[in-house]
């Protein structure tokens, strides 16, 4: 049986399928810290594996550079893609996001930050006090005394405990080691591709305020211990001729540090 199968079925049972996603979350994961340029040629053999038609990649790699997220160079008797300045700016706090280190001890001092509408109305976010990447209009700083049941249901909305839930069924998918270097490659792929969409889209709760009942109970840990199982293979795979294309330079940043940089408790 296909060991990626789990991952690639659920993948494509989401609906239409936005390649021009998982292409930007190749660039993200595979392609910025390896000379910021890729082939076609490695995009097609990536892509194909996920079940990913190569029609389809040429309408995503035409609509990014219409868009301008991508610029492209011919080379011989294939293409080499980059990131645009645009796709650059847009992409560098997302990768931040992606790839910050889960927290290694509990929390000791929590932020309320509270919040004006335009309507008078009032916006409350709690927080770990070295998180706080707001001003708001109030805010306070302390101990976190109590928590109930109900409050820490209402912390996770249906939105986001759903996907929660995919990606638990994801990693327990990748529990099986992956052996083969395009495999591991293409599992690091789907997995930070929903990491990517959960991080974006939802905020980063701290344990301390998940239900009992969450799916995963440190996401960003559990994200991190699959990532660095398959890294070694995947940067293999980048070490690897492809199509007759080279392999891809030198990493500039090491893959393997990614989710490690220390972060205050």
């Amino acid at each position: 049986m296909d060991p990626l199968a789990p991952l690639i079925n659920a993948l494509h049972a989401e609906g239409r399928l936005r390649v021009w996603s998982l292409v930007i979350t190749i660039f993200g994961d595979l392609v910025q810290h390896r000379g910021g340029q890729v082939s076609t040629a490695r995009l097609r053999a990536l892509l194909g594996r996920v079940g990913v038609e190569q029609g389809a990649l040429r309408t995503a790699l035409s609509r990014l550079g219409s868009d301008g997220w991508v610029t492209s160079e011919r080379m011989g008797r294939t293409s080499q893609y980059r990131l645009s300045a645009h796709g650059l700016a847009r992409f560098a706090p997302a990768t931040t996001r992606i790839y910050a280190p889960p927290r290694e001890g509990p929390v000791t001092q929590w932020a309320a930050i509270m919040t004006l509408t335009g309507s008078g109305a009032q916006s409350v976010r709690i927080c770990p006090a070295d998180e706080v990447d707001e001003a708001g209009d109030c805010r306070v700083v302390g101990e976190l005394t109590t928590v109930s049941d109900r409050f820490r249901s209402a912390m996770l909305d249906p939105a986001h405990r759903a996907s929660l839930a995919a990606l638990a069924l994801d990693l327990r998918a990748l529990d099986k080691p992956v052996i083969a270097p395009l495999d591991a490659a293409a599992a690091r792929l789907l997995l930070i591709h929903r990491w990517r969409r959960i991080v974006l889209r939802f905020p980063d709760l701290a344990v301390e305020l998940l239900p009992k009942d969450a799916p995963l109970r440190d996401p960003r840990a559990a994200v991190a211990r699959a990532y660095a199982a398959l890294t070694p293979l995947a940067e293999a795979w980048l070490d690897s001729e492809i199509g007759g294309q080279k392999p891809m330079p030198k990493a500039t940043i090491d893959a393997d540090n990614r989710f490690r940089a220390s972060r205050k408790a």
